[in-house]
């Protein structure tokens, strides 16, 4: 079982996440994750909102529909014997919880989502620290990208919708840079009267993206607070169009330091996340 250093377990989360081992065919577990300090400020309000779509919303429906889940390498638990089957955790990928999800799937290993096994986290209180954390998320996830996208449409244990899907979910952090190299390109050509949208089909597929591909993160976040009985979050939404382009800028970062790692061979370095919890606040909880 496995704990981030910023997070607290409830009473029975260890009970709750072992009853899925009761499956022969699991190997992975993951539980939901919650942020503890929303209070704060509008920084942690708003990663109480991406955290709320990404699991009641996300996370249960990849599960639902016998897709791929990701272990997110916290609250959750694994079996030790699939660890050494499957070589242990490289030490230079940053993001070894996307490593093992992808390769317990291509190797035919049935990982569960939990989504009533809840445990409490500490949000980033500072735009800086949530900055380098978004950077480190993106630099992982992209190294399994690079290393396990052909061995995962490759895989003969997957379907052709789980392939699919894993194809998507390694390319989810690629997508900002993409994005952000679209957005720059389309500045220019736009200055040097080279674009011209409105004339042709390219704008009826813009806008189909962006209402049902680019704000789909919005429809997660609005039916997950319906869900979760918090309605009155919603109204942070529109906020939310900041932290899209934050995101986006310190994601794409992450990409290119991503690249950069695989071009010259240079070993990753981690920086830890910064705490704000005293230990007060600890012994209340």
């Amino acid at each position: 079982m496995v704990f981030d250093a910023d997070y607290i377990p409830p009473k029975g989360i260890i009970r709750d996440l072992a009853l899925a081992f009761l499956d022969p065919e699991v190997r992975v577990v993951m539980g939901r994750v919650i942020p503890l300090n929303i209070s704060r400020n509008l920084l942690t309000r708003s990663f109480d909102l991406e955290r709320i779509g990404g699991y009641q919303v996300d996370q249960q429906a990849r599960y639902n529909l016998k897709l791929i889940p990701q272990y997110r390498g916290t609250v959750g638990g694994f079996r030790k014997e699939l660890i050494l089957k499957l070589g242990g955790f490289n030490p230079k990928i940053l993001a070894e919880d996307t490593e093992l999800t992808i390769k317990a799937y291509i190797n035919g290993v049935k990982v569960c989502y939990m989504n009533r096994a809840e445990c409490y986290e500490e949000a980033p209180e500072t735009w800086h620290v949530r900055a380098k954390q978004i950077r480190r998320w993106s630099r992982g996830h992209n190294q399994v990208m690079f290393r396990y996208l052909i061995p995962l449409i490759k895989s003969p244990y997957l379907s052709l919708r789980k392939k699919i899907d894993g194809v998507f979910l390694l390319c989810v952090y690629l997508v900002s840079a993409l994005f952000l190299l679209g957005l720059i390109d389309s500045i220019i050509l736009f200055f040097l009267g080279e674009m011209q949208i409105l004339s042709s089909s390219f704008f009826i597929f813009l806008a189909a993206y962006n209402s049902c591909g680019n704000f789909a993160p919005f429809y997660e976040i609005g039916l997950g607070a319906i869900l979760d009985g918090v309605t009155y979050r919603i109204f942070l939404l529109p906020l939310l169009l900041f932290n899209f382009f934050f995101n986006m800028w310190y994601s794409s970062l992450g990409f290119f330091d991503a690249l950069i790692d695989l071009i010259t061979k240079r070993d990753p370095t981690w920086h830890k996340t910064e705490r704000f919890r005293n230990g007060e606040e600890i012994n209340c909880c």
